[in-house]
């Protein structure tokens, strides 16, 4: 296996399996479309299980491919006039042929375990036309990787007709610091769909994801489910460009502060006519010394568009603590209850496969939490 240690998951310490699991990685691959592990700046494993589709180290795919470095490779940063971080190492290449319906969701771990590493990656993602994936990444530390970082740059191009369902799930430590950068580009008709969680303890995050609705027709989704932990700043938004007639976006927000200070960012920018988004922020204050600041913002260069927002931002009610309590549930189970329920993963538009999954990181993070 070129490029890659061919370290399978089963022979991973206790703790690195743990890692894995916690972001949603099925270890025995049973209902998975493929998989890619990469620890520090070590490939560890890869591995394409499904027909069609390709999984790769991006170093070797620009190597094999003349076309990904001319056609693709920052080519979407570009786009909107920005540069990238140049000074990577490592990342992983996915490429879902034309027509290819993959079943089962392809899956994607970046792990830190040295003490003050700082991990850069450069992934790269094409869904053909009529094409369809589902992605999950999860992003883990160890215990080891005290005061460590990780800067992970991506670039997805749906073409016409294809579909793309990203789920991003991080699980790091109370020292480790954060900045995901990605922007992505959907031609006619295709569909780019987004789902980010953060559940456990952050010293930092800061992501502000773009997404460029070129070709007619096209649409985008934009989920966040995070909770603040009592130290954690996170910086939380997306962005989405239509420009092209009859685009559509959204973009929704969970923030729930145990704690911590959030900011919630969603910004639609209307360069067509003949486009509609909405933005949708809601955020829970559970503990005092938390913050939430909730920033929706709509631009427009036209006067045929629909554009709206709302956020909102509330507390527990005493009233429904004490009908649970009345039940015999304890005080700290009936917040992680109320807590479940307000961020409910329905919003994520998951598979089944993948909603499961997704629902038991989430009640382990919920109740450890509280």
């Amino acid at each position: 296996m070129k490029n890659a240690e061919n370290v399978k998951p089963e022979y991973l310490s206790k703790e690195e399996k743990e890692n894995l699991i916690e972001v949603g990685y099925d270890v025995e691959e049973k209902e998975r479309g493929g998989s890619f592990i990469q620890q520090d700046d070590r490939i560890l494993f890869f591995t394409g299980l499904r027909k069609g589709v390709e999984i790769i180290p991006i170093d070797e795919a620009i190597e094999k491919y003349p076309e990904v470095k001319s056609k693709y490779y920052g080519k979407a940063f570009r786009k909107l006039g920005e540069d990238f971080e140049k000074d990577t190492k490592g990342g992983y290449f996915i490429r879902v042929k034309k027509g290819v319906k993959v079943a089962f969701p392809v899956q994607v771990c970046l792990l830190l375990k040295k003490e003050g590493f700082r991990q850069k990656v450069h992934n790269l993602i094409i869904v053909e036309e009529n094409a369809s994936l589902y992605l999950i990444t999860g992003c883990a530390s160890s215990k080891s990787a005290y005061e460590s970082y990780h800067l992970g740059i991506s670039e997805f191009y749906v073409h016409k007709n294809g579909f793309l369902n990203f789920t991003m799930v991080h699980s790091w430590k109370k020292d480790i610091e954060v900045e995901p950068k990605s922007v992505s580009v959907v031609d006619e008709g295709g569909v780019f769909l987004s789902n980010y969680i953060s559940l456990k303890p952050v010293k930092r995050i800061k992501m502000y994801p773009a997404c460029i609705l070129e070709g007619a027709n096209s649409s985008a989704r934009f989920n966040s489910i995070i909770l603040g932990h009592e130290g954690s700043f996170q910086d939380i938004g997306a962005r989405v460009i239509l420009k092209n007639r009859k685009t559509s976006a959204e973009i929704v927000s969970r923030a729930v502060s145990l704690g911590g200070e959030m900011d919630v960012r969603g910004d639609i920018v209307a360069e067509s006519s003949d486009v509609k988004a909405h933005i949708e922020c809601r955020g829970l204050m559970v503990k005092e010394k938390g913050k939430i600041h909730a920033v929706p913002e709509l631009e427009s260069f036209y006067r045929d568009v629909e554009l709206t927002h709302e956020a909102a931002i509330g507390k527990i009610k005493r009233e429904e603590i004490e009908y649970l309590a009345s039940r015999g549930i304890s005080e700290d189970e009936a917040q992680s209850i109320i807590i479940r329920g307000f961020i409910d993963v329905e919003i994520l538009g998951l598979p089944p496969v993948l909603k499961d999954e997704i629902k038991k990181v989430m009640e382990r993070s919920v109740s450890g939490g509280m």
